[in-house]
């Protein structure tokens, strides 16, 4: 109960009378808020005032990028899509939900446990001049819109969408890595598992709070520009799209491995260059993803997508089947703490639980905001298991030889690896356009405003992309460094380390000492763990090299 109450505490006390605010209090509340919407404004007078048609982009819009919230959107949309692919396409099924509903402070217990009832976590109706100043962000948004991502149109997402968006997410190819982590760490790694768990499903609620504290805030872009101005949200964009590249290379390095273990001899010699199964296989799976990033509509790729969690499942059943009716067995002890290697499970843990730059919108697409804590909650707690799961088992089946990739451990003469490796194989092909689109908008944004529109410019910037992400996995084919790197250079940053940031600066003059404490502690930790990891994954892949 004590430390129910502690845990109550820090996320917002009862402060007794939710209405009553000093003027000093109000004035320092909305400081940041009102700056970002006089930004904001000013940004959209000095915009030509003309119709813009469905092909055109006002390049006049300071705030790049004008595409991220409806590209992210894409890994929002859990219903069935338009099966429309060619041309300028709609994405209205992709659409998240574009008016923020009232939070009421009903709900489950584990909700209510999470959500103060401060002021805080209550939406306080804006006023008239804030409401205009929101309708004018809704416009200028509005007119940014790329030809592929038509203004958001309202959508309700109900509180089982969003659990099953936010474990889509959040389940992802790091579960192919938990065995490895516990290699490399050990048994006591575990506890960072559930730390980290708990961090991040902790800054992920600071988000929602970010979010509320200021009318027209829809992506975690926005919440960078309201707390840091235009720096803020350019910066911040930059280290999104840099964690999405990184997933993209991730894909390629995990098909062509697993091919390769399929194939394991195949080889070929072109031009005179020596091409052995895993640099053939990557080519491969560069080529036939190709395609799939030059469409116009993802709408089918977003929904065949959602099933990443059904593939996640059935991969970890896979390996318990393999393990228990296969009679691999479960042998292997391992040590209980390997310091020296703890800084790579780091990374790989880290990189595990950093779905917060979709989770706002999640938050703005649901028809019940108030539930989003418990979405985070179900969420985290989900892949906690299974992480934890498919890490143990892992581990127990192939101890001290367990690779970066469990499926490349399983014996290839059972029907149950046979389906888990296809089943990886497969998986990425239809997350690779989903992960990579935000990058190219982001990129096609930048083209003079004469070029927007251009099929030829898409294709020529996303194939550009593409290429460039097979480069890196061909020269840096070492899945389990690259993902602890990308989990400590960048998940760590977006997921640890920029929440807390944003809500100190968002909400400066409202939080109690246990709430800046509690955030600057996490601040801390984050930079510390980034540090060391960073610093570990880049001798690792030096010395792999």
């Amino acid at each position: 109960m004590m430390s129910g109450m502690r845990w109550d505490e820090d996320l917002g006390p009862d402060r007794g009378d939710d209405n009553f605010h000093t003027d000093d209090e109000e004035n320092q509340a909305h400081r940041s808020c009102e700056q970002y919407e006089a930004d904001t404004e000013s940004d959209v007078v000095r915009a030509p005032s003309r119709n813009l048609s469905q092909n055109s982009i006002d390049v006049n819009i300071n705030a790049w990028p004008q595409s991220y919230r409806q590209s992210i959107d894409m890994y929002t949309s859990v219903t069935p899509p338009s099966l429309g692919f060619l041309g300028a396409a709609s994405l209205n099924s992709l659409s998240t939900l574009d008016k923020r509903h009232s939070i009421s402070d009903s709900g489950s217990s584990t909700t209510r446990l999470l959500n103060s009832q401060t002021s805080l976590d209550k939406e306080v109706p804006p006023s008239p001049s804030q409401a205009a100043k929101f309708s004018i962000y809704s416009s200028y948004a509005s007119k940014g819109s790329l030809p592929e991502l038509p203004p958001p149109k309202e959508r309700c997402c109900s509180f089982p969408q969003a659990v099953l968006n936010g474990t889509n997410v959040l389940c992802g190819i790091g579960l192919l890595t938990t065995p490895y982590a516990i290699k490399e760490g050990g048994w006591l790694s575990l506890i960072l598992l559930a730390l980290y768990g708990v961090i991040c499903c902790y800054t992920g609620i600071l988000l929602k709070r970010c979010l509320e504290s200021c009318p027209g805030l829809r992506t975690y872009p926005d919440i960078g520009q309201a707390a840091f101005g235009s720096t803020g949200r350019f910066f911040l964009s930059i280290i999104l799209y840099l964690e999405l590249y990184g997933a993209c290379v991730e894909f390629l390095t995990m098909m062509s491995d697993n091919l390769a273990s399929v194939f394991p001899n195949t080889q070929m010699t072109l031009g005179g260059i020596h091409l052995d199964s895993h640099h053939i296989f990557g080519i491969t799976a560069t080529l036939v993803i190709l395609p799939t990033v030059w469409l116009q509509n993802l709408s089918l790729l977003s929904y065949l997508s959602v099933g990443g969690v059904v593939a996640s499942i059935l991969v970890a059943l896979c390996l318990l089947w393999v393990g228990v009716v296969n009679q691999v067995g479960f042998h292997h002890r391992g040590t209980a703490l390997n310091l020296s290697d703890i800084s790579v499970t780091i990374g790989i843990y880290g990189f595990g639980f950093a779905g917060h730059s979709v989770f706002p919108n999640i938050y703005t697409s649901m028809k019940e905001p108030s539930q989003f804590s418990a979405v985070l909650i179900t969420s985290v707690t989900f892949c906690f298991f299974i992480y934890t799961g498919v890490a143990v088992c892992g581990f127990l089946m192939f101890g001290d030889s367990t690779h970066s990739q469990f499926t490349l451990n399983m014996p290839t003469q059972f029907v149950a690896s046979k389906i888990a490796v296809w089943t990886t194989i497969v998986n990425p092909m239809t997350k690779y356009a989903l992960t990579m689109t935000p990058v190219a908008l982001s990129v096609e944004e930048l083209f003079p405003k004469a070029w927007t529109g251009s099929h030829c410019v898409s294709i020529f910037v996303r194939t550009l992309l593409v290429s460039s992400t097979l480069g890196v996995a061909m020269s840096f084919p070492f899945f389990g460094s690259v993902m602890a790197l990308m989990g400590s250079l960048v998940a760590m940053l977006v997921a640890v380390v920029f929440p807390c940031v944003c809500y100190l600066v968002l909400l400066r003059g409202r939080l109690t000492k246990l709430q800046i404490a509690t955030c600057i502690l996490i601040i801390i930790v984050g930079v510390v763990c980034s540090t060391i990891g960073t610093y570990s994954a880049i001798s690792r892949i030096a010395d792999q090299m």
